[in-house]
């Protein structure tokens, strides 16, 4: 297959949830077939990743858009500009009419036989007509994850831009799964929840994965031991919304507890640009690490994984990476969402504060407990690496590109047949598989 793939803002550094998904389904899908990345993004341009990125994907095209969202000032005056679009800001400020002129120029060239729209918020540089087939791959329900957001955000004026964002991406989601041929969610849940925006039927699930190798040769290295004193570790974007909340909510509402219980344990959040909030969490027992080079020597180190997260949609990639490690984790129903883990098995499952301390603290004194949920995560994780993942998806995207094919061909052959003068129904012989493909592009994104 001939690919090309749509991606908003930089792919490398590989160091978000997204990034990982999207680098390692596309690293080896290039591995078989064509792949052509666009890789836009905001600012000005920036020859060093441009070169990094095409020793990784030879062929890549990147274009800067020159919007500047550096710094809060710049991101805030354009949100204040953005307020009377319908599209909601965490699209439209990725959207450019470099882009949406990139976008045209490579589809009209009828070189790809399948288009990957990656994130949501990639979706308007796509033109309202497809005529190549187009997936939009969805790593998160946004809707979902905006309403959370403004249901656990302490300020009020951040809360009153919350739940506009989340009204306007509500509307705008329902429109944008239906713009395009197929919808990729990365778990059941998510799938459930779009099914109330579309059929269904037209939507695919490929779940996460972890890189097996990567991980279990960290596990099995045993040259940095576990670190003396209980650790728990929490790793993640610490500049995301949903990640500050939880770090916040954990120390204020069940660090208190677990360190009443068991005095020595310390806690570390592991994650790249730590928002003020998340720096002033920093003491005696807990540290803010920021920026670190690889998370593996943190789990190594780990004692228990948690994962308290109260706000979030699509899937946590952070958890099977501590399962392939072999560390134990505690995480809520909402932080292991979409997840083929299971409580008591592989994983603790604890939604109040006071569960979560509980749980915690009995991974942290019970080693017999901790030991049993380790060897159950190493185990699960094994049914999950990046190989297996990408298949599926290969799999999606060839689907897709062949219902094309065949109702081009059967609609060439009803074309032909009306021209020889014999009447036939147009409906006649078309295959059965919903979306735009087969049932018209009656789009309004």
């Amino acid at each position: 297959m001939n690919i090309l793939w749509v991606k908003a803002g930089k792919l490398l550094p590989v160091d978000t949830g997204g990034k990982i998904r999207s680098y390692n389904i596309l690293r080896r899908l290039a591995s078989r077939h064509d792949v052509t990345l666009l890789s836009y993004h905001n600012g000005p341009r920036d020859e060093a990743y441009e070169k990094e990125i095409e020793e990784h994907l030879p062929g890549a095209v990147t274009i800067n858009t020159g919007f500047a969202d550096s710094n809060r000032f710049a991101t805030g005056l354009n949100y204040l500009r953005s307020l009377l679009n319908a599209a909601p800001f965490a699209v439209t400020k990725f959207t450019s009419p470099r882009v949406q002129g990139k976008v045209a120029e490579l589809l009209s060239s009828h070189r790809f036989d399948v288009c990957v729209c990656d994130f949501l918020a990639a979706s308007l540089n796509f033109p309202r007509a497809l005529e190549t087939p187009t997936v939009l791959f969805q790593h998160n329900v946004e809707s979902s994850l905006w309403q959370r957001q403004a249901l656990h955000e302490p300020n009020i004026a951040n809360r009153i831009v919350y739940k506009l964002e989340a009204a306007k991406m509500l509307r705008y989601e329902r429109e944008a799964v239906n713009k395009f041929d197929r919808v990729i969610a990365v778990s059941d849940n998510d799938r459930q929840l779009m099914s109330a925006m579309t059929d269904g039927s037209r939507i695919d699930v490929v779940p996460t994965g972890v890189d097996l190798q990567k991980f279990r040769s960290a596990r099995e290295d045993s040259f940095k031991p576990q670190a003396a004193e209980p650790l728990l570790v929490f790793v993640g974007s610490m500049d995301w919304e949903a990640n500050i909340d939880a770090v916040d909510y954990f120390c204020r509402e069940i660090w208190p507890a677990i360190k009443q219980a068991v005095p020595r344990a310390r806690f570390r959040i592991v994650g790249r640009n730590p928002h003020a909030r998340v720096k002033m969490l920093a003491g005696d027992s807990i540290e803010v690490t920021g920026t670190v080079a690889s998370v593996i020597e943190h789990y190594r180190e780990a004692t228990v994984n948690i994962v308290p997260l109260r706000i979030g949609g699509g899937t946590r990639l952070k958890i099977y990476e501590a399962m392939a490690m072999g560390k134990a984790t505690v995480s809520t129903s909402i932080g292991a969402e979409g997840l083929d883990v299971n409580d008591g098995r592989d994983i603790l499952i604890a939604d109040s504060s006071e569960e979560f301390a509980e749980s915690t603290i009995a991974l942290l004194t019970d080693e017999q407990l901790r030991t049993k949920i380790e060897q159950g995560a190493a185990e699960q994780a094994t049914r999950y690496d990046w190989s297996v993942i990408a298949e599926r998806f290969e799999e999606v995207l060839a689907g897709v590109a062949r219902c094309y094919v065949d109702h081009k061909s059967v609609v060439l052959t009803h074309v032909g047949a009306a021209l020889r003068g014999r009447p036939s129904s147009i409906n006649e012989g078309l295959p059965h598989q919903g979306g735009a493909a087969t049932e018209g592009r009656p789009y309004t994104v």
